[in-house]
């Protein structure tokens, strides 16, 4: 357990914003497809071990309403992970976010370094 994601020779920490390309199959008109959905989020919490580690990204949808995903890491329907922003942040959990807004939210994981 920790604060680190472990995915592909890549390490990201709780706080970074990533962005998860999750592959997505649909029926269209008779026929199997399959194709890439981005999901982009801040990283909150890294959880289990091996086979059962699991991570959970939150983001604010165009609604304005949050919304979370658990994924697994060992999950083959994973195409790709991709930092978008590294943080300053510490903590093994990010929770703290559920009830903040966007500007605390950005103080408090993104501090400037001095």
């Amino acid at each position: 357990m920790g604060r680190f994601l472990n995915w592909q020779d890549k390490t990201f920490k709780v706080g970074d914003t990533i962005t998860v390309g999750y592959k997505i199959r649909e029926v269209v008109k008779g026929k199997e497809k399959e194709r890439v959905q981005d999901f982009t989020g801040i990283l909150i919490k890294v959880r289990g071990e091996g086979d059962n580690k699991t991570f959970t990204v939150r983001k604010i949808s165009k609604a304005g309403i949050g919304v979370e995903r658990i994924i697994p890491v060992a999950s083959p329907w994973i195409a790709y992970i991709k930092p978008v922003r590294e943080t300053t942040y510490t903590k093994a959990r990010a929770l703290f976010i559920r009830d903040r807004s966007g500007s605390e939210i950005r103080k408090r994981l993104y501090k400037s370094k001095k």
